[in-house]
């Protein structure tokens, strides 16, 4: 049985502005990207297209290609700021699309360290396609701060019949 794996990467920064939570947006293809099971598309399996990776929360969705145990990976770097805490989060429907309402699960506060905020966290959960997952960050700095890196990597144990 193989699995499926969905990599991807951001080297962009993003601005985040302080307060709730905000989807970490994906670039299409490209880079150190891969993903053979088209689970990132720019064309959504609702049809929808998205037309500018950088302007739009849905750049940051995997779609999972099959039922499966997902691991998730994610790495974060922060631009170095006046934060007291820097969270982050993998969720399931982030944007509220489908029937199930969203789900958060991985999330975790972090006080800063001196200089720039490196993380790395890794989660496992149930997928399903049609139920999309993301990332998502957060700030309590004064102003918006840079996202510099990120990335996310899903790799699905199909489920055994």
């Amino acid at each position: 049985m193989s699995v499926y794996v969905c990599s991807l990467k951001t080297t962009g920064p993003q601005l985040i502005d302080p307060g709730g939570y905000q989807v970490v947006r994906l670039p299409y293809g490209g880079g150190e990207s891969y993903d053979p099971h088209g689970m990132h598309p720019a064309e959504q399996p609702d049809g929808y297209v998205v037309g500018s990776w950088l302007a739009e929360d849905r750049a940051g969705l995997i779609w999972p290609a099959i039922d499966g145990w997902g691991e998730l990976r994610a790495m974060i770097q922060w631009e170095a700021g006046g934060y007291t805490e820097l969270r982050d989060q993998v969720v399931r429907d982030p944007l509220g699309m489908t029937s199930d309402p969203a789900d958060t699960t991985a999330t975790d506060h972090r006080p800063p360290t001196p200089g720039m905020q490196c993380f790395t966290k890794a989660w496992s959960i149930f997928v399903h396609p049609g139920v999309p997952l993301a990332l998502r960050v957060a700030h309590n700095d004064a102003g918006p701060r840079q996202l510099v890196l990120a990335e996310l990597k899903l790799i699905i144990h199909p489920e055994e019949g």
